[in-house]
């Protein structure tokens, strides 16, 4: 499917993507991946669950993004990085219709795995399609774009099914990211032009040996490692933190859960700006920096007051979003064949941290309340 001129009604397969059609693609593919977690204290009343396995509705979702993640890379090497984006914005709707209508937890950790299976058909394909389509230092400022979405998805995800979870309970805010995901999917049909520096690839063998390839390129794998930590770190913290926020002296409802959750709108100001740190200060330098910060904001919210706690959730949540923006830059520029499966092996590692984050950070929850956790 190609892009369409809106000025003439003819496509136009020779236009790059506008910085508004990245934005957004991204944003509706991040608003369901953590959606789960401003409304996990009425999913855990409703069905009588232990913080462990009311965390498993965040884990699934992150554990399946991680185990498609390099195999969508091949998938859109050989179908095209547009119709796998379309397709996957799609697919997602589906599990997401049905979690309303779940009658256990298990049925909703299923349908949540299964949201997270379309994902990756979004986030690594577009990830390639961006070091595809610019140059290297657009390319750097585009993901930054993207980056600036995800993030604003993130945001959105958690405030919007916080606030309808408030009001209709947490299936009918379900049904508001129905409607959220196909709208989407078709702005991306209408609007996302095809590749032009795409080749398609169905060598299947070949796919593979280059997976082994980048197993052997140790600046991928130290990106790897890092992104590994990064989520395992912001899940954990962003999942159990809202059980510290409604128990006593908090007291926080749902609602007000989903408006701490604003912290984000910080990183939707701080990652467009990342591109030009990156470019002036190298990848090393914005990657320690980030990590520095995020640390120190963690560290914030051990804090017995409810503006310490928001304020390191700021500041922790910033220093990720530069961090994740410099290291999918970093790997953008150091891997120069088999980018999408380069990038689909970093998120597998990103992904897989995630879900680590929300296994071992519930257990410590349950062993040792936040300071645990």
């Amino acid at each position: 499917m190609s892009g369409l001129d809106l000025r003439s009604g003819i496509p136009d397969d020779t236009r790059q993507a506008s910085p508004a059609v990245i934005w957004l693609i991204a944003f509706f593919a991040f608003i369901n991946l953590y959606a789960m977690q401003s409304i996990l204290p009425l999913v855990m009343h409703d069905f009588d669950a232990s913080p462990l396995r009311a965390g498993a509705t965040v884990g699934a979702t992150v554990l399946a993004v991680a185990l498609v993640s390099p195999f969508m890379g091949i998938l859109s090497d050989a179908l095209g990085r547009k119709n796998v984006v379309c397709a996957s914005l799609f697919g997602l709707a589906l599990p997401t219709a049905l979690i309303p209508m779940a009658s256990s937890l298990d049925q909703v950790v299923l349908l949540r795995f299964l949201q997270g299976l379309a994902i990756p058909g979004i986030v690594v394909t577009l990830t390639a399609y961006i070091a595809e389509e610019f140059a290297p230092d657009a390319a750097a400022r585009m993901t930054s774009v993207y980056m600036g979405g995800a993030v604003m998805g993130g945001f959105s995800g958690r405030f919007i099914t916080g606030h309808a979870g408030h009001v209709f309970g947490w299936r009918g805010a379900f049904i508001v990211l129905v409607v959220l995901n196909l709208i989407g999917a078709l702005i991306a049909v209408w609007r996302l032009p095809a590749s032009r520096g795409f080749v398609p690839d169905r060598n299947i063998g070949n796919a593979f040996r280059t997976l082994v390839q980048h197993g052997r390129n140790l600046k991928l794998l130290a990106a790897c490692a890092v992104g590994f930590c990064v989520l395992f770190s912001l899940v954990g913290t962003f999942t159990y933190v809202n059980l510290l926020l409604v128990a006593p002296p908090f007291n926080l409802s749902v609602a007000c859960l989903a408006n701490v959750f604003c912290v984000y709108l910080l990183g939707v100001v701080v990652t467009p700006l990342t591109g030009r740190f990156i470019i002036r200060f190298g990848f090393l330098r914005a990657l320690l920096s980030a990590l520095g910060i995020s640390s120190l904001g963690l560290m914030l919210t051990l804090t017995p007051s409810l503006l310490g706690v928001i304020g390191g959730l700021a500041i922790c949540s910033s220093g990720v979003f530069i961090c994740q923006s410099a290291t999918i830059s970093f790997i953008a520029r150091h891997v120069p064949n088999g980018r999408s499966s380069a990038t689909g092996l970093y998120y597998l590692s990103y992904y897989i941290g995630g879900a680590a984050g929300t296994a071992i950070g519930g257990l410590a929850y349950e062993a040792g309340g936040w300071g645990g956790t």
